[in-house]
Order: structure tokens, then sequence, then C-alpha cells
């Protein structure tokens, strides 16, 4: 025989407690806590650690010695997530269509485009740098591993994680300019 237990009812199986919210309602909370970080380690503490070091006992039990421990943390938390849902509410409120209309359109196209197109803002932005013109590679440059010229000098982008690689099958005799993306910009390197 085979049965499965949904997660909410193996929580409400160990505490004796059942849940409900309303519909989207734990997707907003979610977020809002994304945003205000309520439930970090600094404010809660690290949960994994504190499991293990509590050990065995009943759902109470755990209950009891986790807010020994961490008196205030509940409250601390549901502060930070409930300002943060004040002022989604806030923002809510301002969102119409014709802003929703404007994101789409910057996450299909502008973002897509330049997600995927950042080479030439690389060359942009190291040519303006160094004070001189920029062009993108031609398809047979391209083919010679040429991203683009940089003044009179061919150059070629790589990740920054490139210059670890040991076992290229690809000998580039140009500058290289690196990249690293993070998640709010990218960080370049580059010796031309």
């Amino acid at each position: 025989m085979k049965i499965k237990i949904p997660n909410t009812e193996i929580q409400e199986l160990l505490s004796g407690k059942g849940y409900e919210y309303p519909k989207y309602s734990t997707q907003i909370m979610n977020l809002a806590n994304q945003n205000a970080q309520g439930t970090r380690p600094r404010i809660v503490g690290q949960m994994s650690e504190l499991i293990q070091e509590f050990g065995s006992g009943s759902m109470n039990e755990w209950e009891s010695w986790y807010l020994n421990r961490y008196p205030d943390a509940i409250d601390l938390a549901t502060e930070r997530v409930f300002n943060m849902v004040e002022e989604l509410k806030k923002s809510i409120v301002l969102i119409d269509k014709k802003m929703i209309r404007e994101w789409v359109e910057e996450l299909i196209v502008v973002k897509t485009y330049a997600g995927l197109k950042f080479q030439e803002a690389i060359l942009k932005k190291v040519s303006a740098e160094l004070q001189v013109e920029y062009r993108l590679a031609t398809p047979e440059e391209e083919a010679q591993g040429i991203d683009g010229m940089i003044g009179s000098r061919f150059v070629s982008i790589k990740p920054i994680t490139y210059k670890t690689m040991n076992e290229l099958s690809e000998h580039i005799d140009v500058p290289i300019i690196y990249y690293e993306k993070k998640k709010s910009e990218i960080v370049i390197e580059f010796n031309i």
C-alpha cells in the first residue's frame, strides 16, 4: 500500500495546529518576507543548527526551547514582514494596466536583449573609458574568436571563469576583456 501525506498534513499531525490563509496571501507574505528579510538568521537564528542543537522532543518542547533562546524573534520577524506588507499595499494600488504593459515590455524586449547582447555594452563602456571608437566583430572575425574592435585593437570578451579553464581548445591572440555577471551589474576587467 502507498499513501501520500501532504506537507500541510505533516505539520498538522506534528503540531496539532492547522493553518488556513486566504488565496494568494502566503505568496504576498513570502514576497514581503524576502524583501524585509524578517526570518534571516540574524533575526530568528540559524534554524538548521538550532533544530540539531535541540535534539529530540515534542513540538511543544521545541517551541519552549526555541522561545527561551529567542524570546523576541517571532515578534521581530512579524513586525518586519507586516511593515513590508503595508508597503506592498501602498504600491499595489499604483499598479495599473499601463504600468504592467511597460513592465512586461521591459522584461521581454529590453531585459532579454540586454541580457543576451551585453557584449556591445561592454565594448561601448571600455571604448568610452579609453576615449576611442568601437565596433562589433564581423562574422569572419567572430569565427576567429574576436568579439569587436576598440580603437585599432581587436578584442575578445569572455566570462571571468575563462581564466581558470585549463583545457581550452581555442587560442585567442587578441586582448581579452573579462566579465563577471553579478545580480545588479557586470564587472569587467581589461588591459588593452
